[in-house]
């Protein structure tokens, strides 16, 4: 009887240690980016941080970017381009280091502008569900780090972001603040029990106020704090799916839109609306992950309309 028991306790831990090891080696599971709050920026991603997740290479380097590690200052020879955004500039777990818009313009840049500049860095400072005001706290905290450009890519939903708060940080399964002690763990907090409400979320998602006007204001900053270091700004926006076609965005969205084009004329703002490139696209589906972010498709074709634009306001041709 004794020895059943043994043998089956055996097998069992046996079973539990070959899943463990598969659920880290196949999934990255055990093995989570982790955040840390900040009193004005909200949350970032902790700095130096390596992982695979589903496959997908994840490195955030010593400025909590999405990116390997960097000097502060840029070699002369090399174009240096910040990218401010969310989870479309971040990518996330479903989208490999390489694959990442950043990346992708950081491989064929340096090539394309005619031998101008030796190197491309494309530095990538973004987290999911950041907002402008988000952006602009990370612009104040660290700079731009001597870029000649500064790209801010949002989405439709952007323009009703909500004001920087660290309340998801170690509450909600999304942003953890700490490694799981098992692989078997975080899939256990992650997809098997409910996730908790955090009560004072609710006051942060029922702002009131002119929400629209109030994230104008902060892109208006950013621009400003490009301008006093004497960099130049483009401000990126792409749709959800849901806005391409028939019917198109909700009206609350196209007033925002209104407004956004609107301001960026009276800013004098270099401004790529891509929702008219994606409606002429016949298989728009296939440049998306979901109903917002954007696949390496997807991510090919903004990179390709960032350079472009690039190459205008910086005033150097971009190969073809």
């Amino acid at each position: 009887m004794k020895l059943a028991l043994f043998i089956v306790l055996a097998v069992v831990i046996g079973l539990l240690v070959s899943i463990e090891i598969g659920l880290r080696s196949l999934f990255g599971f055990g093995n989570p980016l982790i955040y840390v709050g900040d009193e004005q920026i909200g949350y970032l991603l902790a700095p130096n941080q390596h992982t695979h997740r589903f496959g997908n290479r994840i490195e955030i380097n010593q400025y909590s970017m999405r990116s390997s590690p960097i000097p502060q200052t840029p070699a002369p020879s090399t174009l240096r381009v910040l990218i401010l955004g969310d989870s479309i500039a971040n990518g996330g777990w479903w989208t490999d280091q390489d694959n990442t818009i950043s990346n992708l313009m950081m491989r064929s840049l340096a090539s394309a502008t005619n031998g101008k500049y030796q190197e491309a860095e494309v530095l990538n400072a973004s987290a999911n569900s950041w907002g402008p005001r988000n952006e602009l706290a990370y612009l104040q905290r660290f700079g731009n780090f001597q870029a000649k450009a500064v790209v801010l890519l949002i989405n439709t939903d952007d323009l009703f972001a909500t004001a920087p708060t660290s309340l998801p940080v170690g509450r909600d399964r999304n942003y953890p603040d700490r490694k799981p002690s098992l692989a078997l763990v975080e899939v256990w907090q992650r997809y098997l029990i409910k996730q908790k409400p955090i009560p004072e979320i609710q006051a942060v998602q029922n702002e009131p106020g002119d929400r629209v006007g109030i994230n104008l204001d902060a892109i208006s900053r950013i621009q400003a704090l490009t301008r006093v270091s004497n960099s130049e700004f483009l401000l990126v926006m792409t749709p959800l799916l849901r806005e391409i076609g028939e019917p198109g965005p909700r009206d609350y969205e196209i007033k925002a839109r209104q407004r956004l084009s609107d301001f960026t004329k009276a800013q004098q703002i270099t401004y790529i609306d891509v929702l008219p490139i994606f409606n002429s696209n016949p298989n728009v589906k296939a440049l998306y992950q979901d109903h917002i972010h954007l696949n390496l498709q997807g991510n090919q074709l903004v990179s390709q309309l960032i350079e472009r634009s690039l190459g205008e306001i910086l005033g150097y041709e971009i190969k073809p």
